[in-house]
């Protein structure tokens, strides 16, 4: 579904963000992931490469909060393969720090990582994208960027930032075959989710519909789905991957 094409992938070492290179890369794709540490963007190469000696992927651990760092690394995959026709926007941190104790600082970081750091990214992707004719930008959102969450408020506005960003960017952008769309999880089972107790989980999954918790695949298949020719008349979309939980 993506064969010949280079994707840039954020945060991906781990969770949603590993699975999703491992999807473009099984796809056809050549990817390059971006992590926080080297460490980890060594540990994430490692793994593949052991699933598929074959695979064509590289890693890099720029600092997102640095825009020329950002800029610098993007158009190094640029320089080696000729394009970028990929960009998913996954890094980011949750959080559900209380009002009453969240400072400004704190909410500053966290706009920092889940917003700032995805324009950083998207503004020399935009400019390989439009001089190539055309390119795909997917960001991750998530579910409390529709419904907000009963604690702590930056997180869940820094999701309606990507809404936002995603929207204006797709109309923007759409006259020059550029599409942008996000995908919106809820409860999936990443390191922070596994680690919870049965306890805890249980009444999660009851207001699930589908009766189960998300696995890092099934947000995978979207960016993969958003990413392919399938989606080619998609753009300004934010598709949830939440089995209707009821927030």
């Amino acid at each position: 579904m993506l064969k010949g094409k280079v994707a840039v992938i954020t945060g991906g070492t781990r969770g949603i963000g590993y699975a999703t290179v491992k999807k473009f890369l099984e796809n056809g794709a050549t990817v390059v992931l971006f992590g926080s540490r080297q460490e980890t963007v060594d540990k994430a190469l490692a793994s593949l490469k052991e699933e598929n000696s074959e695979w064509p992927v590289e890693g890099a651990c720029p600092d997102l909060a640095d825009a020329d760092a950002v800029a610098a690394q993007i158009n190094a995959v640029k320089e080696k393969y000729g394009r970028l026709d990929i960009l998913v926007n996954n890094a980011g941190i949750s959080d559900s720090t209380p009002t009453v104790s969240c400072t400004a600082e704190h909410f500053e970081k966290v706009m920092s990582l889940n917003v700032n750091a995805i324009f950083h990214a998207v503004l020399p992707a935009v400019a390989i994208m439009k001089e190539q004719g055309g390119g795909c930008i997917i960001s991750t959102s998530s579910m409390v960027s529709r419904n907000g969450q009963p604690a702590g408020v930056a997180y869940p506005t820094s999701k309606f930032a990507v809404n936002g960003l995603t929207l204006s960017l797709a109309r923007e952008l759409g006259p020059y075959h550029i599409r942008v769309n996000a995908v919106a999880p809820g409860i999936t089972r990443t390191d922070m989710v596994a680690a919870l107790p049965d306890e805890v989980i249980q009444p999660m999954i009851q207001a699930i519909p589908l009766r189960r918790v998300g696995e890092p695949e099934d947000v995978a298949n979207a960016f993969l789905f958003l990413a392919s020719d399938l989606a080619g008349y998609v753009t300004g979309e934010v598709l949830s991957v939440d089995g209707a939980m009821i927030c």
